[in-house]
């Protein structure tokens, strides 16, 4: 199972915590339920979109805040991924058929 939702559980909770909220404080302010910010927090519960946009939204921050960086090992594949992802998503769709191309070449020639 990904370590995804409990690197995303202590975002919230890092930011909740900067905010001076309380678990009941942010989950009112998110029109969630306090018990689902607790199982969201600790890794339990596997947030929708919906929801973390609610949390984003009531922790005054950007999506694209609460998942910058979102794991701090910068050797390790998830951390890669996502730097990827971003730099991708930057581009034009033309562009990154050119960088898929660019990376089966390469994936070829590491083959050999």
């Amino acid at each position: 199972m990904s370590d995804l939702p409990k690197i995303i559980g202590e975002r919230i909770r890092k930011f909740r915590k900067e905010k001076g909220l309380s678990q009941e404080e942010l989950a009112h302010m998110a029109n969630l339920h306090t018990t689902y910010i607790g199982q969201l927090e600790r890794g339990e519960k596997n947030a929708t979109l919906g929801s973390i946009e609610k949390v984003a939204n009531a922790l005054d921050i950007s999506l694209e805040e609460l998942f910058r960086s979102i794991h701090s090992h910068s050797d390790s594949q998830v951390y890669t991924l996502s730097q990827i992802i971003t730099h991708l998503q930057a581009m034009s769709v033309k562009d990154q058929k050119t960088i898929l191309k660019l990376l089966e070449i390469l994936l070829e020639w590491k083959e050999q």
